[in-house]
């Protein structure tokens, strides 16, 4: 025997009461308490749950992924898409989701059966940004609705290979109150689509906004119910794109990819080296280069450095692309450790590319390109620096160093300072240091 417990919920935040009320006393919203039904049942007619052996799963079993052709794209997706995952893809507005959802969708509509499901734009809309892209809208079929169950409805005939969803703020389920976009409506969309994905083994790929803070917008669990949350991210100069992975329950969250936004859409940069450092090296006082690890591989890049007499009474300290408070701490260790008299000096560090990092290895390019400004001397051009800097002024070692010290031997760099390591690498001349006067007394 079952009894309907009525209940009250905020269609904002979830926050839920034993009666209605016109204001939420959660998050402050005025009429956003609605009725809901929550039914129980007492009888025993609940279906069993399957019991599988652990003996009967095959060792040698391993996941089937259908590779894009965007060796970007499918370097954060761990080896391309999954059959039957469900993914999610946030970004702020603008930065290029729907042009990189449908170059795609074209790639995989080459031998894969795939619908793109908008509550945003029409067919004629999306079949527009197609051609813009050069992709072929023929090879893919349409719907243009914001009902998801009507959506589901008409794909139990005949399932997809891959459904995209563009977007999860849009789409509304009917038998759930709330408007869409809401927190509920969102949440019970997530939740349908992936009962669709596990059920009918169908690659289910959702776009996500997000909020003025970065965050995906609708309930953190929204995150927990998907398979894989990837955010598109863009550069200081509009120009660039970054691929990251938050969670990817078949792969590495550790890779990222980079794209160029073109008027043809989204190109894969096979080398992100060139991007910081360019076709010309030159000797500069204030300039370093180093070598960062974003996933499996790594990418060398420039930090500069500019020290000036302090014009007013308090020394300002300013770093694009680099953690300020880092700066902060690598200054104060440099006037401690290094006897260098920095209190009278403002101190401006840049990554070159307009890009973040957060690569511990950063710290003593930081600090030898600070030195190097200040004392007006040059690093050679080839020359490349790597090392963690502790605050007792000791080189501590940082992770991958060897495929960061064979990415530069690449590119043709002859010599680099490192910390203490146990040297394998032949075709550059590596000087160790283990503390920091070591070396500012190299050049």
């Amino acid at each position: 025997m079952s009894k309907n417990l009525p209940t009250f919920a905020c269609s904002n935040c979830d926050a839920q009461y034993l009666k209605w009320q016109g204001r939420c006393s959660e998050c402050g919203q005025w009429g956003t308490v609605l009725e809901i039904s929550l039914t129980t049942s007492n009888g025993n007619n609940e279906l069993s749950a399957t019991i599988i052996d652990g003996k009967q799963i095959d060792e040698n079993q391993t996941v089937m992924r259908w590779p894009s052709g965007n060796i970007e794209i499918d370097r954060v997706l761990g080896g391309g898409l999954v059959p039957g995952c469900l993914l999610l893809l946030g970004g702020e507005p603008g930065v290029g989701k729907s042009t990189l959802v449908a170059q795609l969708a074209d790639a995989w509509a080459t031998d894969k059966q795939v619908i793109y499901a908008s509550g945003e734009e029409s067919a004629a809309q999306i079949g527009l940004r197609l051609r813009r892209l050069n992709c072929q809208p023929e090879k893919l079929r349409f719907i243009a609705n914001t009902n998801l169950s009507a959506i589901l409805k008409s794909l139990e005939q005949q399932v997809p290979d891959i459904l995209i969803i563009d977007s999860i703020q849009t789409m509304r389920v009917t038998e759930e109150n709330g408007e869409a976009g809401g927190l509920n409506q969102i949440r019970a969309a997530t939740v349908r689509l992936l009962t669709f994905a596990k059920q009918k083994n169908c690659a289910v790929l959702i776009i996500g906004h997000i909020t003025k803070d970065g965050q995906l917008a609708g309930p953190k669990t929204l995150e927990h119910l998907v398979d894989a949350v990837l955010y598109l991210e863009t550069d200081a100069s509009q120009t660039y794109r970054l691929l990251r992975s938050s969670k990817n329950r078949f792969g590495s969250t550790d890779e990222v990819g980079i794209f160029e936004m073109s008027s043809t859409g989204l190109l894969p940069i096979h080398n992100p080296s060139g991007l910081f450092l360019g076709d010309e090296r030159l000797s500069r006082s204030g300039s370093i280069i180093s070598a960062v690890s974003e996933g499996a591989r790594a990418i060398l890049t420039e930090v500069q450095a500019l020290t000036a007499k302090t014009v007013f009474g308090y020394p300002q300290r300013r770093s694009a692309g680099f953690d300020l408070n880092r700066l902060q701490v690598l200054t104060a260790v440099l006037g401690k450790r290094g006897k260098l008299n920095l209190s009278s000096h403002d101190i401006i560090i840049n990554i070159a590319g307009g890009f973040k990092f957060n690569d511990p290895g950063l710290d003593l390019p930081v600090c030898l390109s600070i030195t190097s400004s200040l004392k007006d001397t040059a690093y050679p051009a080839d020359c490349l620096v790597i090392g963690e800097v502790g605050l007792a002024g000791e080189i501590r070692p940082v992770p991958r160093l060897e495929a960061k010290l064979n990415a530069a031997a690449q590119l043709g760099f002859t010599s680099a300072i490192t910390p203490p390591f146990k040297n394998t690498i032949k075709n550059l001349k590596i000087t160790q240091v283990s503390h920091l006067e070591e070396a500012l007394k190299l050049y």
